[in-house]
């Protein structure tokens, strides 16, 4: 059948029209293929906690999409703590967010040194430690320079090496202020110990922030770690701070405040 030269117009303009929406289509298509994959989460928890006070966060996390590995932190000393996470991280593929909270800090500095899948640190009511540190040293101010509010378990009979608690009865209002009365209880009765000579263990490898862009989440109201050394610690490393108006366990009392800056350190070093 022969077109007329008015039909042939309106059939060209209909074929041009089909072909820029499949072509925009698959332009659409190509750059959503093209998105970088998210990376992994590693959660890293501190002393006198374990890997449920992170729960709300990893919730989160997982709600938009983020692959969290909540690491176990032995608490046995700095560098045996950041040589066991270092191995934990070489087994993870693709780029990574490491998150640590409190003593942890002090275990993912060291254990991200050198680690180029190692794209964001983010700290958490955090020590941020230069190489040589001890925790002992960046803990002025703390309620924990009260030794009585501790109770020691010996591991041996030289009376030397203890796993430290903090006493049951103080941790709420010590180490989970802010928490409900009730997860506080839970918390205090599952910390897990630290060991007392990590407490004066330098810091053994060149500091992952000095290479990896770092966020530190400074709890204003912390009774462990004091928002000014924090504060110290993180204008020493060119950390981004945002500070929350929480104690020691923000990620327990403000999950949504933690969980924002893990993602922000996540678009930014990851797109």
């Amino acid at each position: 059948m022969l077109l007329t030269t008015p039909l042939r117009r309106r059939a060209a303009a209909i074929t041009a029209a089909v072909l820029t929406t499949l072509t925009v289509t698959a332009g659409a298509a190509s750059s959503h293929a093209a998105e970088a994959p998210k990376p992994t989460v590693v959660l890293v928890h501190g002393a006198w906690a374990d890997g449920s006070s992170w729960a709300a966060v990893t919730r989160r996390l997982q709600k938009h999409g983020y692959t969290v590995d909540v690491v176990p932190d032995p608490l046995r000393g700095v560098k045996a703590d950041a040589d066991y996470l270092s191995r934990v991280l070489a087994s993870i593929p693709g780029p990574i967010v490491l998150a640590a909270h409190s003593y942890g800090g002090m275990v993912a500095t060291n254990a991200a040194s050198g680690n180029s899948q190692v794209k964001a640190l983010v700290y958490v009511d955090a020590y941020i430690p230069q190489q040589g540190d001890t925790v002992a040293g960046l803990s002025a101010g703390s309620a924990l320079e009260d030794q009585s509010n501790l109770s020691a378990v010996p591991l041996d009979d030289t009376q030397t090496l203890y796993d430290l608690y903090i006493k049951q009865n103080l941790f709420p209002a010590l180490f989970a202020a802010g928490a409900k009365p009730r997860d506080a209880a839970v918390l205090a009765a599952g910390q897990r110990p630290l060991l007392n000579a990590a407490l004066g263990e330098p810091s053994p490898y060149q500091p992952a922030w000095a290479s990896i862009p770092s966020w530190d989440v400074v709890g204003t109201a912390d009774r462990i770690i004091p928002a000014v050394n924090q504060r110290s610690m993180a204008a020493r490393a060119g950390a981004h701070v945002i500070e929350v108006n929480a104690p020691h366990l923000a990620m327990v009392t403000d999950p949504a405040d933690v969980y924002h800056a893990i993602d922000a350190a996540a678009k930014a070093t990851t797109g």
